[in-house]
């Protein structure tokens, strides 16, 4: 029988994982040969809508009741509406300590302020990396310029017990800074992370995050490497995917929890798009309060004590 000849999409697609060198016009099976099995969905969640802020609307996918995290995920909610009413109060003044928060925008622009002095407009396509660490008191309010949808998410990502108490940081991410990719027909924005040698612009992160914005059109799929070792979820918000070998449907608005696996392999035979986010657990203890996310239950008491006080934000 004459060998087979693979190619990278080829490999990718049967779920195997080559050396780099084999993957064009390997004439015999290396004797590395190992089988990659994709990540299939262990948990699958229904986002529940809830009210955050000054009496925004929302759906939280995680950090509730249903599903309290994804080690080092603490936190997904999706805002999106075009009635005015279910967004404009917007999130006045709060305080955060102890983990990150991730704001990425699709349509409509919030304002953000904070009190290190920080200020500007998140509009569509950008996305914002902000590192609480020690402390920051910060709003986020709509300022809609073209039209009334608003849609956008924000994320939460643990900080480990040494970083906790970091300098705050910011990363202001304007939409051409994103790079888009597109791999066999499904376009990927980078955000965090690699898609084939495109790395988006978010760096030094404690938990070496991916994080991605994936249109997949009608019978299209998606192949990408996961670092085996980092918890994984994906968030369908538009139309509906397949995900795994198993191809469970996932449509917008859920949720899905992979389990362990060095791939992550979606569908769509109407198309959908999502948002897959991994990252190196931490597995330490997690206590929280609010916007206050430590270690321990007497580390919250200092942090509201730090903020009635003043010293929230003041290093040392």
């Amino acid at each position: 029988m004459a060998p087979r000849i693979l190619s990278r999409r080829q490999a990718l697609a049967s779920g195997l994982v080559l050396p780099a060198a084999s993957l064009i016009g390997c004439r015999t099976a290396p004797a590395s040969l190992v089988v990659a099995r994709p990540r299939e969905v262990a948990t699958l969640v229904d986002a529940r809508p809830t009210v955050e802020g000054a009496g925004v609307k929302l759906r939280r996918a995680l950090g509730g009741s249903a599903l309290s995290m994804v080690d080092p995920f603490l936190l997904l909610d999706e805002f999106h509406s075009s009635r005015p009413d279910d967004y404009m109060a917007g999130f006045p003044s709060h305080p955060h300590r102890g983990f990150e928060t991730v704001t990425y925008m699709l349509d409509g622009a919030v304002e953000h302020r904070d009190s290190l002095g920080n200020h500007g407009p998140l509009g569509p396509g950008s996305a914002q990396w902000m590192t609480a660490g020690h402390g920051i008191i910060h709003s986020e309010m709509p300022r809609q310029e073209h039209g009334p949808e608003l849609w956008g998410f924000q994320l939460w990502v643990n900080l480990p017990a040494a970083k906790k108490l970091i300098t705050p940081r910011y990363q202001d991410l304007d939409p051409t800074r994103i790079q888009q990719v597109t791999v066999d027909g499904v376009t990927v924005r980078v955000v965090a992370g690699e898609v084939r040698g495109t790395r988006g612009p978010v760096d030094a992160i404690v938990t070496a995050p991916t994080l991605l914005d994936v249109a997949i059109p009608a019978g299209a799929r998606f192949d990408e490497p996961l670092p085996e070792a980092h918890s994984a979820f994906a968030y369908v918000f538009d139309g509906a995917v397949e995900v795994g070998a198993r191809r469970t449907p996932v449509q917008a608005g859920q949720l899905a929890v992979l389990d362990g696996g060095a791939t992550f392999a979606a569908t769509s035979s109407r198309g959908g798009r999502l948002l897959l986010a991994a990252a190196m657990p931490i597995r330490e203890p997690v206590a929280r309060y609010g916007p206050f996310v430590m270690n321990t239950d007497a580390e919250i008491q200092q942090a509201i004590a730090d903020f009635r006080s003043g010293r929230l934000v003041s290093q040392g």
